[in-house]
């Protein structure tokens, strides 16, 4: 079968499921997108890896990542291989050297951990016919802020000095579901 490459368009707090958050994977080059629901922790690992924090303490990906490294042990790619009952399933294709070994995982773990081993993500074609959507050429065109609407939050009332300070010290802390809110109220303004 043949793979086709995605890349992540974007991620965004969930409309449909409280507590949750929507990662948008995009074909590279193409319009269609696969829209998958991932929790908080899982959207706080990508998130933090895309923005280039480094926490104090290693996260579990950044363990894991450092473990494989420490037994010589590489990911070559992960593979969205399945979606069933509305759930996608991914496979971390790693090599030992001699050997390349397939993994089951949780697709935003996999996701995360392409980020921090910085190897591709794919699919199959069978997957993204069902579970892809078409963006409209219109909705491209339209600048981000006005596709995604984010509910009002208390980070609003301070400056972006302000927010930068505490995005820090929420790092520092390890208070990561409350850096994750605050870089997003950082960004948000950066897209006015």
């Amino acid at each position: 079968m043949e793979k086709i490459k995605l890349e992540i368009i974007g991620m965004s707090y969930s409309q449909s499921q409280s507590g949750a958050y929507a990662l948008i994977l995009g074909e590279l080059g193409g319009k269609r997108r696969l829209p998958i629901i991932i929790g908080g922790f899982e959207a706080q690992a990508i998130a933090i890896e895309l923005e280039k924090m480094k926490p104090s303490r290693p996260l579990t990906h950044d363990l894991f990542k450092s473990f494989s490294e420490t037994f010589g042990i590489t990911m070559k790619e992960v593979v969205i291989n399945k979606f069933q009952d509305g759930v996608f399933h991914a496979e971390l294709v790693c090599l030992d050297g001699k050997h390349e070994y397939r993994i089951d995982a949780r697709t935003s773990d996999a996701v995360a951990l392409s980020l921090r081993f910085n190897c591709p993500v794919y699919t199959y074609e069978s997957i993204m016919s069902k579970a892809g959507i078409i963006v409209d050429e219109k909705d491209k065109d339209m600048p981000k802020k006005e596709k995604v609407k984010k509910p009002s939050n208390l980070y609003e009332q301070y400056s972006v000095d302000e927010l930068n300070d505490l995005l820090r010290q929420a790092v520092e802390k390890e208070e990561y579901e409350k850096a994750s809110k605050i870089r997003d109220e950082i960004n948000r303004r950066k897209e006015k």
